[in-house]
């Protein structure tokens, strides 16, 4: 419910004439960074910041203060999670390949098929999205996984995908995912790639017209991205032909790649070098390029990277929990590579991911001193920007877009408060979230989100993952009961002990 006082601010609803905001905390923005400012303002109108500092000397047409919070610019997640994770089913359960994290070849023969229904797929977007929200994030690129489909992402589940960030609020970076080939297990550990080229470019082609036809809508809330599966489930015909669709429109490029051990070889198999050298020597890296995780990339590739303008998308939760992290944060920054960040896996939660970022950068780098909170917090919001080309995102100045997330500093779970930054990385959550402004429309306000009821959704997708997770003995090695590919982390018993 929104609190009282606040009635000003309609949900859903982009205000009519100029905001005043203001709170304990202000981040704005001044000579390429971010400053604080205590008891500072942000005044806007018509979804453009017009003023930051304090003591705005102009006529507003409502006055919202926020009290013990952080106003901030919203966070940019380039790897959001737009579909129900099921990364999370391997937390605990090992190896990957016996546990329907790659198609059998039996699975194969029988024909992929899509696991969930349309109205289902529409569904988790919008959730997916609401989630973002809640975590003041205001700027998303949609990930999903193509485990559970036919072959790639479609284009009515990704119109619908559109409808909803405009209906909800969230400025998003989209298109069908799509991809030349797949990766197979034809016997215990053994996965090789399988190509159809054909079908690949039929996925880009759907992903062109989408883009056409979709880009600036909802009042330029929607523009596109070409969004390739990982590399090495791509032919160089299918890239190539993805770099001059990008360039003929303008969009960028994401592709993951550097990430995973299965990957590396997968491709020094195929093209006899790693991922980023093998595109290196096609001329397909550049600035277009953003490219999520680089966990395992070597310093040949970090150096094409920083020498091609090539963005670093950091998720350091999803990677971490997979015993991976970037060699390091620091490391690349030093190397003049542009990092922003993504958050890839449930939860969606950005300042859990910047904690966990900051302390894998410490343990790789063997030292406390060569990052700070206010490096990670650059990266979700001027790294993101940056990897956009956006100017006018990722910072609170004149002439921006209002994006906006407020942060409360009072939660007890945080005390004591200390510098408002470190408090939040060191210490916050998504949780602590009072509102998020998405080009100064109110999308969050004190957990309701527009244009969908969170724990209504939250029962429906439930249901649509326990669904999914009882047709994994269809798509596993030897076809095991679902109790044998997901055991529980305990015993379950039904009778009691004294």
């Amino acid at each position: 419910m929104i609190k009282p006082g606040f009635e000003t601010l309609k949900l859903g609803r982009k205000p009519e004439g100029r905001t005043l905001l203001t709170a304990d905390w202000v981040l704005g923005h001044h000579d390429g960074s971010h400053r604080l400012v205590p008891r500072g303002e942000v005044v806007f109108d018509n979804g453009e910041i017009l003023f930051v500092g304090q003591h705005f000397p102009g006529e507003v047409a409502r006055r919202v203060d926020f009290g013990k919070s952080l106003i901030s610019p919203g966070f940019i997640d380039l790897d959001a999670l737009s579909d129900l994770d099921t990364t999370i089913l391997g937390i605990d359960t090992h190896p990957g390949w016996s546990k329907g994290r790659v198609w059998p070849r039996s699975y194969v023969d029988a024909g992929p098929y899509e696991m969930y229904m349309p109205e289902e797929l529409a569904l988790q977007k919008r959730f997916a999205f609401g989630q973002l929200l809640l975590n003041g994030i205001t700027t998303a690129a949609p990930i999903a996984s193509l485990f559970y489909r036919e072959w790639g992402e479609t284009i009515a589940e990704f119109d619908a995908a559109a409808d909803a960030a405009g209906e909800l609020g969230l400025r998003v970076y989209l298109s069908p995912a799509y991809r030349s080939g797949g990766m197979v297990l034809e016997k215990p550990g053994q996965i090789l790639p399988v190509f159809d080229e054909q079908r690949g470019l039929r996925g880009l082609e759907d992903a062109v017209g989408f883009i056409e036809r979709q880009s600036g809508r909802h009042g330029d809330l929607v523009r596109g991205m070409l969004a390739p599966d990982r590399v090495e489930t791509c032919t160089i015909g299918l890239l190539q032909r993805t770099n001059a669709a990008a360039r003929a429109l303008g969009c960028k490029i994401r592709l993951h790649m550097a990430q995973g051990i299965m990957e590396v070889e997968t491709v020094r198999a195929l093209h006899g070098s790693t991922a980023p050298v093998w595109l290196a020597t096609n001329g397909l890296l550049s600035e277009r390029l953003i490219a999520p995780h680089a966990t395992n990339a070597t310093d040949e590739d970090l150096r094409l990277y920083a020498a091609n303008g090539v963005s670093i998308v950091h998720c350091p939760l999803v990677s971490a929990r997979g015993g991976n992290t970037l060699n390091s944060f620091s490391a690349c920054r030093t190397r003049g590579i542009n990092i922003a960040m993504g958050t890839d896996t449930a939860p969606a939660d950005m300042l859990m991911n910047l904690l966990v970022g900051l302390m894998t950068s410490r343990i790789n780098d063997g030292a406390p001193d060569r990052i700070r909170c206010a490096d990670l917090f650059d990266a979700a919001t001027l790294g993101g920007a940056r990897a956009l080309g956006r100017t006018d995102l990722g910072h609170l100045s004149s002439g921006a877009r209002a994006d906006i997330a407020v942060f409360g500093l009072d939660d007890v779970i945080m005390a004591p408060s200390i510098d408002p930054i470190t408090t939040l990385v060191a210490g916050g959550s998504g949780r602590v979230t009072r509102a998020t402004f998405v080009d100064g429309r109110p999308s969050m306000l004190f957990g309701e989100v527009a244009g969908v009821n969170m724990r209504s959704a939250r029962d429906r997708v439930q249901q649509q993952f326990d669904g999914l997770v009882a047709k994994y003995p269809e798509r596993s090695w030897a076809h095991p009961p679902v109790a044998e590919i997901f055991p529980p982390s305990y015993p379950i018993e039904s009778s009691a002990h004294g």
